[in-house]
């Protein structure tokens, strides 16, 4: 695939470039990916989704770390629509500067922007925003892997 070529991703889409899947799949839509570039997608949240019953009963919203599980799963496709990386498996090895500023609840739209700011021998690191109606939720920055490629640079002893 030309590294500059825009994608839209549908749930189907989603599945045949990831392998996470329902319920724990927090990305809907993606609206743009750009190979080897960003990503912008979304989560639409339902009083139904299964995070809501236990977080909190009363004051149901979304956990402040599924919100940043949805921004690795997201930014993951900026290198899994790489050549050669389609379907394969990506590891978050790290997480820092998270910041949340917003309670995400049902009935909101989690938009979600993601950059890949480099990717080197299988290791890719990345920063994110999430925003409901334009106003910050979160942010945080991250390191994803792709062990298939990982491997090919391991020293044999």
């Amino acid at each position: 695939m030309d590294q500059m070529q825009s994608m839209k991703l549908d749930i189907k889409g989603i599945h045949e470039y990831q392998q996470n899947r329902y319920p724990y799949l927090l990305v809907d839509i993606v609206e743009e990916v750009i190979p080897g570039v960003s990503a912008k997608g979304y989560k639409n949240l339902s009083i139904n989704d299964w995070f809501f019953d236990c977080h909190f009963p009363g004051d149901p919203n979304m956990p402040g770390m599924l919100q940043i599980e949805a921004m690795v799963q997201l930014s993951a496709l900026t290198i899994l629509t790489l050549d050669g990386n389609k379907g394969e498996v990506a590891y978050l090895s790290s997480a820092s500067n998270l910041k949340w500023s917003r309670k995400v609840v049902p009935g909101d739209r989690l938009d979600m922007e993601t950059k890949l700011v480099s990717f080197k021998r299988g290791i890719a690191r990345n920063t994110g925003v999430g925003a409901v109606n334009g106003e910050l939720t979160c942010k945080a920055d991250f390191t994803l892997i792709l062990p298939h490629i990982m491997d090919e640079y391991k020293v044999n002893k």
